[in-house]
């Protein structure tokens, strides 16, 4: 049977909330994540009628400012935010009981062979838009196709409010006119070097061996080029099986240098990833960082940690550590990266010292505050205490 993969993204999710609830917002700029004098704030979300403008997410909110200094600046409601998304994937597992939320407003399903209880991929997308709205009053864009790349590329590919649906034979002709830049992983710096040797368009990068593609980019990089542009990617959705790894990345808009700035973003993510494998029950033998620099230049640095873990101030510690005994350190840092594996065997005797079990506590409070007011509600606070140390 061949897979079926649906990915539901909101449209503008925070934005789209506070224009929901607030009459007077609609039809004007709404810039979610931060106010104007914010020196380290970013967009989180922003109406379509910010992006006019110039603005999107993850944008420092002192350039959405500049270019767009009549919107309105919201810090939001994350605890808002959070309970809609709860109303969003309950909605959706009444589709299919495989979904895999990989962020407050987006998620993968496996409607693989449910054509006949739904009908077609069309009317599944539909009934899954008409379910969100009936649950939220919010608009959604659905895309469909055989794996978790097309299935996404999709869902971007008629915003707002769109659905597209992609077939097994019609994958090729679907990405040949697209430009390099939407292929998953392909940023600023690849991008300016593809098309250095005039690549700009995925059918252009298609006539490149993958051997040639070698020699320029390294092996890693092509085999990443080669498959995306033929839409070959997974179609894997949830935890089949037990999880190999469960990491964390970031690329920055702009290279960093800023020791401080890194240093927080790792411990942000040693966060998520300690409370994804609490909530999975996992813990980890071995950590993992990741560190790319300008040109693609990729690099990982590992160890093993002294007893099994899912603790989150673990993980940041040694993976600073890590990145600190690096050759890399104070130069421009393209993505940053930490990740754990390598799963205690069942029958370990867990050994955790007095210490041990006060971060337990630590970090499962921590989780019952993520869980209740969202994923950011404990950023800033992390950020102010790496600066501290």
């Amino acid at each position: 049977m061949a897979s079926l993969i649906m990915h539901i993204d909101m449209d503008a999710f925070f934005a789209a909330i506070e224009q929901r609830d607030n009459p007077e917002l609609r039809g004007k700029p709404v810039i979610v994540g931060a106010l104007p004098n914010s020196k380290r704030g970013v967009v989180s979300t922003c109406s379509y009628e910010a992006r006019k403008y110039g603005v999107h997410s993850a944008m420092p909110i002192s350039q959405a400012y500049k270019k767009c200094p009549n919107g309105i600046y919201l810090r939001g409601s994350h605890s808002l935010y959070s309970s809609v998304s709860r109303q969003v994937m309950s909605a959706l597992e009444t589709i299919s009981p495989v979904i895999e939320q990989v962020s407050v407003d987006e998620a993968y399903i496996d409607i693989s062979g449910l054509q006949r209880l739904w009908g077609k991929p069309e009317e599944i997308g539909k009934k899954a838009k008409a379910l969100i709205f009936e649950a939220t009053q919010l608009n959604s864009s659905v895309g469909i196709g055989p794996n978790r790349m097309i299935a996404k590329i999709a869902s971007d590919y008629e915003k707002p409010d769109g659905l597209t649906v992609v077939k097994e034979n019609e994958i090729l002709d679907f990405l040949a006119p697209m430009d390099i830049s939407r292929m998953r992983g392909v940023g600023k710096v690849l991008c300016k070097k593809l098309r250095s040797h005039g690549i700009n368009k995925i059918t252009e990068l298609r006539i490149w061996p993958q051997k040639e593609l070698a020699n320029i980019f390294g092996d890693n990089c092509a085999n990443h080029l080669y498959r995306q542009s033929r839409g070959i990617a997974s179609d894997v959705v949830g935890l089949r099986g037990e999880r190999k790894s469960i990491s964390k990345e970031t690329t920055f808009g702009d290279d960093v240098t800023d020791q401080e700035y890194l240093r927080a973003t790792m411990r942000w993510q040693a966060q998520d990833v300690g409370r994804t494998a609490r909530r999975h029950k996992l813990e980890a033998l071995s950590i993992h960082i990741k560190i790319r620099l300008e040109g693609f230049e990729t690099h990982t640095r590992s160890k093993k940690f002294k007893s099994p873990t899912n603790l989150s101030d673990d993980i940041f510690k040694a993976g600073w550590k890590l990145y600190q005994s690096s050759k890399f350190v104070g130069k421009p840092v393209r993505l940053i990266g930490v990740g754990i594996s390598d799963w205690q065997n069942k029958t370990q005797i867990d050994m955790f010292s007095e210490t041990s079990n006060k971060n337990k506590e630590i970090d499962n409070l921590k989780d019952q505050i993520l869980d209740r007011f969202g994923k950011n509600s404990l950023l800033l606070s992390n950020r102010k205490s790496s600066h501290k140390k």
